[in-house]
């Protein structure tokens, strides 16, 4: 069995450290050394779509699942992103590699997903003509955009909300296990959260408040049970059943795939120990292949 060169061995550290957690980062390794293994087999061909695409033909060939398969191709893709920056490889090559497509699930579906175009009508739905209309339109955007937890949501101050690098994020907010993660938002988000802030008359404390019958707000933040019941009410509106706050953060999990971003950093956006729970979340046919 033919082991990965000192040259290989240099781009997969070049990956992994990067790499948010110890299981990911071993996990990443394994599946770069089996696909040089296999590169080195076929005597070693110039990275390119073309043989992305054969490799995976070669592991369906090996009957490994989708997720295996799947988790194969983050970390090249992965490589093909840390090539192109250290210019070891051209944009045209690395979007090639990143464009290959991963193995749709197969049996039970984990949850629900929106199409982009659906989550466009979530977002169109709150009537902004009032107070309540503005709030739950902004907590959409951050359910949907930022992929909050609803009790993430429920807790989230306006000190969370800051500029790094140039754009906005949400800074340390903490989840389940008391882990502390940032959160990158939007512009889109951000612009339904100034919103909310200027006509509720916000500037500190919690961002998402009650607002009474009368369209009035009211001190005490909303609570996580609020916040199911608000997507429930749109649910119903928009002929969405099933779909509930949870569904909302896979929906962000599978946007964000879908626009290139790395599936490590969706892990770290969700706060995941583990990138199969991230997979699980952009699992299955569900509106979009």
């Amino acid at each position: 069995k033919p082991k990965s060169t000192a040259a290989e061995q240099k781009i997969i550290n070049m990956v992994i450290d990067g790499l948010p957690s110890e299981n990911s980062r071993r996990a990443y390794r394994r599946h770069l050394e089996d696909f040089f293994v296999w590169h080195a087999g076929e005597n070693r061909p110039e990275l390119n779509k073309a043989l992305i695409n054969r490799y995976v033909k070669s592991l369906r060939g090996r009957k490994l699942s989708s997720s295996t398969i799947n988790q194969k191709l983050s970390a090249i893709r992965k490589l093909a992103t840390e090539a192109e920056d250290n210019n070891l490889i051209d944009s045209r090559i690395a979007n090639g590699v990143r464009a290959v497509r991963g193995v749709p699930f197969r049996g039970r579906r984990t949850g629900n997903w929106l199409t982009k175009e659906d989550a466009q009508k979530w977002l169109n739905a709150p009537d902004t003509k009032t107070l309540k209309g503005v709030r739950d339109r902004a907590l959409l955007a951050v359910l949907i955009g930022c992929g909050l937890r609803r009790a993430e949501a429920a807790i989230l101050s306006f000190h969370h909300i800051e500029q790094r690098e140039g754009r906005w994020a949400i800074v340390d907010i903490v989840g389940k296990r008391d882990k502390m993660r940032t959160v990158p938002m939007p512009s889109w988000a951000k612009a339904c959260l100034d919103a909310w802030k200027t006509v509720a008359h916000l500037d500190e404390g919690f961002v998402f408040r009650r607002v009474n019958k009368g369209d009035n707000l009211m001190g005490e933040s909303i609570t996580p049970q609020a916040i199911r019941d608000i997507v429930n009410s749109y649910a119903g509106k928009l002929q969405n059943q099933g779909i509930a706050p949870h569904d909302l953060r896979r929906t962000f999990a599978k946007l964000a795939h879908k626009g290139g971003s790395p599936i490590d950093q969706i892990q770290l956006s969700l706060g995941h120990d583990s990138i199969q729970t991230t997979e699980k979340y952009l699992g299955g046919r569900a509106g979009f292949n």
